[in-house]
């Protein structure tokens, strides 16, 4: 199960691969019981929606005590792959369902991750910092940035500037168009060459 999270990940402890490979069989189990995933990625759980996540960080490689918030989690990515990744990074996963975050929490406890906290809220009602807001195809990214601007913190201790990256696909010239800060994206498949990744990106956007 592990063995494509090798592939593009070679450097991490067995610990790390241990609990990737955890992944499948919980989220099957919980899927079973609460739809979190799409019934039909499930049997690609680990490229779809783990190695997608993990995108972020060949992007970027998140320094020690980082605070990252995952927007709109769901079923708890990016941030539960990424809190695997970076266990000295601190994760807080949000969504406006509870029963998904319900499930994040059931997922975070078998794990044992000490570096995630998820929250049932709305993005408008957080009022914690951060470092970096994380999210995956929730919203337009106008609308993200209007949601959690006043709680990214001004800093520029990694090489890109603290801000939003986003986990997207399709055109996003337009999109892209309505944000009025500086921004980049770049093709998924420059980060990590799997055929799935085709036609997404990422986007970072700079909090000014």
């Amino acid at each position: 199960m592990t063995e494509i999270i090798k592939k593009y990940f070679p450097d991490l402890g067995e610990e790390q691969y241990e609990l990737f490979g955890q992944l499948p069989a919980l989220y099957e189990d919980w899927n079973a019981k609460i739809n979190v995933v799409s019934r039909k990625d499930i049997d690609q759980l680990m490229v779809r929606h783990v190695l997608h996540s993990l995108c972020i960080a060949k992007l970027m490689p998140f320094l020690p005590y980082t605070k990252v918030l995952d927007l709109g989690t769901g079923g708890g990515f990016p941030g539960i792959p990424l809190a695997i990744l970076f266990p000295r990074v601190d994760f807080h996963l949000v969504d406006s369902i509870g029963k998904k975050i319900m499930v994040v929490e059931e997922v975070v406890k078998a794990l044992g991750l000490q570096n995630v906290k998820a929250t049932q809220i709305r993005a408008e009602q957080l009022n914690s910092e951060y470092d970096f807001v994380v999210s995956r195809a929730v919203a337009r990214s106008a609308k993200i940035v209007n949601w959690t601007n006043k709680l990214i913190i001004r800093d520029r201790s990694h090489e890109l500037a603290n801000g939003w990256l986003l986990l997207k696909g399709g055109d996003l010239k337009e999109e892209l168009s309505e944000v009025q800060l500086p921004k980049r994206s770049w093709a998924l498949q420059s980060l990590i060459d799997e055929p799935l990744f085709a036609e997404k990106c990422i986007v970072h956007i700079a909090k000014r």
